[in-house]
């Protein structure tokens, strides 16, 4: 019986890839400083019980494998269960390189890019598996659980494997990007702008990796990219490799006859003179891009038929933390969006405006990224907000200051004001201010890649109770 132990495995990633080992044989451990959010629903769901201290008697004996992940508490100067695998010289691995090893037999489709590639990946596995296709698959976001995306992981036994593919750091002692371990044959570009700037000072640090990425890609290989997105467009088109584009507007593949509602309804155009009628639950026109991402790849490679793409659109519940509303039942609804950085809150504010054009915005912001707490992006705050009516501005994250020229709080809300945006300020001991705040008929949206420093479900489950539904 092969055993594997996972340090940190309550890491997103790491809990996916804790659920693909056990699906190939192995008997799954693992540890951690604490366990919450999506990961402890996926290792609950999958049965794995991760030990909540770190220790070197967490360590099975014997252990066939142990995964390490890169939080800045896993270095083995910091942590002794790590450093003790090191001293044992027990077969350590990042959890992309056990990505690579699953799926070194596979063909398998990379969604990479600085923004979108957790929802394109979701969509593509899903459409895969909707169907019939049992595509393997990991992604690294929690999809909204449904019959073909019940885990953010399925090893599936099709030869194509889907993968969203991150250019951070593989591991502490590995700083090849994460998807150069994904063996990609196609390889699907949505954006390369600047991102990570404590890892990758400069643009042209940071588009290395995507152009080692797309240099992997095999002669009979694709690159299906944004033609939208300039960065992404100028990589693919120097690559060499085969290129097919997509886009909103323009494209090989693209969208016509727009019409956002509760349920957005587009044509999609193919190169071939197909038009696909297509309707999606998903709010934005950043998820129309995302729905035409899968549907290049996949219709140009004769994966699915136009009428399963249709059904299986149609049929996709999303992605959590991806604009899904968390405050059901309430009448002011609360969105959660993924605000990593400029883009990803951009996006966001623009999707809401969208569909909410007539309902007063207020958006509550954690600036827990290096982006966001970066002095150099200081001037992402003189319009990330725009269209916000009132901003509430949590206190920027802790964890890594000293690594960068870290942002005070009061630098970014001064900021924020000078753009001529409301603002105040966000107390995690007391979410109930926000809700003091709102009106009936207001949207909320939460931007944040944190958890509000452990109160966001105290402030969506506020704010549900008071503005309840009957």
């Amino acid at each position: 019986m092969k055993t594997a132990h996972l340090i940190g495995i309550c890491g997103i990633g790491m809990s996916a890839t804790a659920l693909l080992l056990k699906q190939d044989g192995f008997v799954v451990s693992g540890s951690d400083a604490d366990c919450y959010g999506p990961p402890k629903g996926i290792l609950d769901r999958a049965n794995i019980k991760p030990t909540l201290t770190y220790a070197p008697a967490n360590i099975p004996e014997p252990v066939d494998l142990v995964v390490i992940g890169r939080n800045a508490k896993l270095l083995p100067s910091e942590n002794d269960e790590v450093r003790s695998a090191y001293e044992r010289r027990l077969n350590i691995r990042s959890f992309p390189e056990v990505l690579g090893d699953l799926t070194k037999d596979r063909s398998n489709l990379v969604v990479a890019g600085s923004y979108g590639k957790s929802t394109t990946t979701s969509i593509v596995a899903h459409i895969l598996r909707h169907a019939g296709v049992d595509a393997g698959y990991f992604i690294g976001a929690e999809p909204i659980r449904s019959a073909t995306l019940p885990a953010p992981s399925d090893i599936g036994t099709a030869p194509v494997f889907v993968l969203e593919g991150d250019e951070y750091p593989s591991g502490h002692d590995d700083p090849r990007a994460k998807f150069m371990h994904l063996h990609p044959h196609d390889v699907v570009l949505t954006a390369v702008v600047h991102d990570h700037v404590n890892i990758y000072p400069t643009y042209e640090d940071y588009t290395k990796p995507f152009r080692d990425l797309l240099a992997a890609v095999p002669g009979d290989g694709q690159v299906v990219v944004c033609a939208e997105e300039p960065g992404a467009l100028k990589l693919a088109n120097e690559s060499g490799a085969r290129v097919v584009t997509y886009g909103v507007d323009t494209g090989d593949y693209h969208a016509a006859d727009i019409r956002i509602g509760a349920r957005s309804r587009f044509t999609l155009i193919c190169p071939d003179g197909l038009s696909v009628e297509l309707e999606t639950a998903l709010l934005g026109r950043h998820n129309i891009e995302n729905i035409i991402a899968a549907g290049t790849c996949l219709l140009s490679r004769k994966l699915v038929d136009a009428r399963a793409f249709q059904a299986a659109v149609a049929d996709f519940a999303g992605v959590r933390r991806k604009l899904d509303n968390i405050a059901l039942g309430s009448a002011v609804p609360v969105y959660e969006g993924f605000g990593s950085s400029y883009e990803k809150a951009r996006s966001a504010i623009e999707a809401i405006q969208l569909h909410f054009s007539d309902n007063r915005l207020v958006v509550v912001f954690e600036p827990h990224t290096f982006g966001w707490r970066n002095r150099a992006n200081l001037y992402w705050y003189d319009d990330v907000f725009a269209g916000a009516d009132l901003t509430w501005v949590a206190a920027p994250a802790t964890q890594g200051a000293a690594t960068h020229a870290q942002l005070a709080g009061s630098e970014i809300l001064d900021r924020v004001r000078l753009s001529g945006i409301a603002a105040e300020p966000y107390d995690p001991t007391h979410p109930e201010a926000v809700v003091e705040a709102l009106r009936p008929g207001d949207v909320v949206l939460i931007l944040t890649s944190g958890d509000l420093n452990g109160s966001l479900e105290a402030l969506s489950a506020a704010v549900a109770e008071r503005f309840a539904l009957g």
